[in-house]
């Protein structure tokens, strides 16, 4: 006669598991306490370039009119930018539209096609911003008639993107320290660095230095631009 013998293993295996939890909460390490700060950081400078838009807008009683004389006059407009120095990698066409113009202040029930516009917009970046105030009247009287942008930037805003994250470093950390001494704790390791938005440079106060007007036909103010950088920092405290 053969016997045969059957170990209750489940039984075994949950009585080897039942010191586990203990075990593992022995061994976890106490959570750390930890401290976020956030700061900011400005940076600000003169630029050392513009960007303008400039427009040619026409007119003719059929788009193939409208746009033909169009394109005579922007190709004086861009020939008058490469004669004042600025290259050709530097202007760039931003728009080209033809659109039909209609009378409503007829007496028909329906519009009246009464011809067509052509416009065609060039963006150009100025490296000499003492060239400006000259570009925008000469451009004028080269043919365009609408100047829709001019904003002023930074050929390298690095540097001053730089100036404004250290700055918002400087910020949190002193912001830690504040906290730190009033709860009484003491600051340890930085555990994170997040580094937030940097907004792009702005102006500052917006044509308030007029006396630095380029001595131009057309008066030209850059003043000062401003980039704001944020940071967020978690420290552990002890």
């Amino acid at each position: 006669m053969t016997f045969r013998c059957f170990i209750p293993v489940l039984a075994l295996a949950a009585a080897a598991c039942e010191g586990a939890p203990n075990a593992i909460a022995q061994s976890a390490p106490a959570a750390s306490r930890t401290m976020t700060v956030s700061g900011v950081g400005e940076a600000a400078a003169t630029p050392d370039m513009a960007i303008i838009r400039i427009g040619v807008e026409t007119e003719g009683p059929s788009a193939a009119v409208a746009l033909n004389n169009n394109s005579a006059n922007m190709r004086g407009v861009i020939d008058t930018l490469k004669e004042l120095g600025v290259e050709e990698r530097d202007i760039q066409t931003s728009n080209l539209t033809v659109n039909p113009r209609y009378d409503y202040n007829n007496s028909q029930n329906r519009p009246r096609l009464i011809g067509f516009v052509a416009g065609n917009t060039v963006t150009a970046q100025l490296r000499d911003l003492e060239n400006v105030g000259a570009v925008l009247d000469e451009t004028v009287q080269a043919g365009a008639n609408t100047i829709n942008q001019l904003t002023f930037a930074f050929a390298d805003p690095k540097p001053l993107y730089d100036e404004a994250r250290t700055a918002a470093v400087a910020h949190a950390k002193a912001q830690a320290e504040l906290l730190s001494e009033a709860a009484g704790v003491r600051l340890g390791p930085i555990l994170t660095i997040h580094d937030g938005h940097v907004g792009a440079p702005m102006p500052r106060r917006p044509m308030a230095r007029l006396e630095a007007a380029f001595d131009q036909s057309v008066p030209i103010a850059s003043g000062e631009s401003m980039v704001t950088a944020n940071v967020t920092i978690i420290y552990e405290i002890q």
